[in-house]
């Protein structure tokens, strides 16, 4: 980053926490010192005043618009991210159940999820990328899900590989609805509209797409709030989160508020989630366009059908390249460029946040670097 630059807002490439939309920021800056009509801030308010009641109802009422969430879905609002999610899924859908959850392995962090659920309980490898290094998703011909299986876990978009499912794995058990299907949508959560009711459970940290670090939503079926045991210790219990309306414990109330911005972003100045589809497609396709016209200068790690529209991941013909790529990114306000520290190369994150004009000062970069160094 450039000394020049220190005050003003670059090109956030960062995979997480990530960027956020600027009339957020600007509310929240407004607000931060007392929220309208409250007489204080909410990092002041008490998660039980009717000043944040008012926040928990209005993220819950928007997400169920942007979404067309069913009734019989729950929204609760939970604490300690994926890496806690790994474990809560399967204490509270797999203990108690004689089938083995079915496991789709995509990528990194679907590979931690099912290191996590083999310490509850029987679960079975449906499909492992590990062969082609996780540059692919599996086609429909490649899974057989066990009817009898609790539920089948998939993660969306792997951010370390840059592989993302399109739409949901169309096999038919989980089409037919005798399978419940499990999502990690971390990292694309609000990326474009999502067949609720075609899923048992999906959830998602906030700090990719949806607000900052520290508050991750779950979505989940009435049937599979029920398969909860009084056994499992209180706030691992998704039945008592529910019971509790998300007051189980004190919430991140500021990250809850700010996701409650975002969301009446997506709404209000977006225009709902099919139009922000439409703009992250555009997106990405500014990006995997200066990939594919490279000559192979660029190398992208996800094969053309699986390339994740939220983190275009890439190589250069050498290490010393990329280090002088992310260097002169930097120095043209382009931060966050460097790939995962277990992979290397080079990660774009363009969540919606980003604005075009961020994807296309990259887009001009990439076209430039390779002209002199090509």
């Amino acid at each position: 980053m450039s000394s020049a630059t220190l005050t003003e807002r670059v090109f956030n490439f960062s995979p997480g926490p990530a960027v956020l939309p600027l009339p957020v920021l600007e509310q929240a800056q407004r607000e931060l010192v007392c929220l309208p009509g409250y007489g204080m801030s909410v990092l002041e308010m008490s998660h039980r005043a009717p000043g944040f009641l008012d926040i928990l109802a209005a993220a819950k009422r928007l997400l169920r618009e942007l979404l067309a969430i069913p009734d019989k879905y729950q929204i609760i609002f939970l604490q300690g991210g994926s890496r806690l999610q790994f474990s809560m899924v399967p204490m509270n859908l797999l203990r108690g159940q004689s089938g083995a959850a079915e496991y789709l392995v995509t990528g990194s962090w679907s590979k931690m999820a099912l290191d996590e659920a083999r310490r509850e309980g029987k679960v079975n490898v449906a499909w492992d990328g590990k062969a082609t290094n996780y540059d692919r998703l599996p086609k429909a011909g490649d899974l057989k899900i066990a009817a009898d299986a609790p539920y089948a876990y998939i993660c969306t978009n792997e951010t370390i590989q840059g592989v993302q499912f399109a739409a949901e794995p169309d096999v038919g058990p989980l089409l037919n609805g005798t399978v419940p299907l499990v999502c990690d949508a971390s990292s694309d959560f609000l990326h474009r509209p999502l067949p609720i009711a075609r899923y048992g459970l999906v959830y998602a940290c906030a700090q990719k797409n949806a607000g900052p670090a520290g508050v991750t939503v779950v979505i989940i079926r009435d049937d599979l709030v029920m398969r909860s045991q009084d056994s499992l210790p209180g706030y691992l219990n998704y039945s008592q989160h529910v019971k509790e309306d998300s007051l189980y414990n004190t919430p991140p109330t500021f990250a809850i508020y700010l996701m409650k911005l975002v969301l009446e972003w997506l709404k209000d100045e977006v225009g709902g989630l099919t139009r922000m589809h439409a703009i992250n497609q555009q997106k990405a396709r500014l990006l995997y366009d200066v990939i594919d016209e490279s000559g192979g200068f660029y190398r992208g790690h996800a094969q053309p059908d699986c390339r994740s529209l939220m983190n275009v991941t890439f190589r250069l013909p050498s290490e010393t390249l990329e280090k002088e790529f992310v260097k002169e990114g930097e120095d043209r306000d382009l931060d966050g460029l460097k790939g995962h520290r277990s992979v290397g190369g080079i990660r774009a994150s363009i969540y919606n946040a980003m604005p075009s004009a961020g994807a296309q000062a990259l887009a001009n970069f990439m076209r430039e670097f390779k002209q002199k160094k090509g």
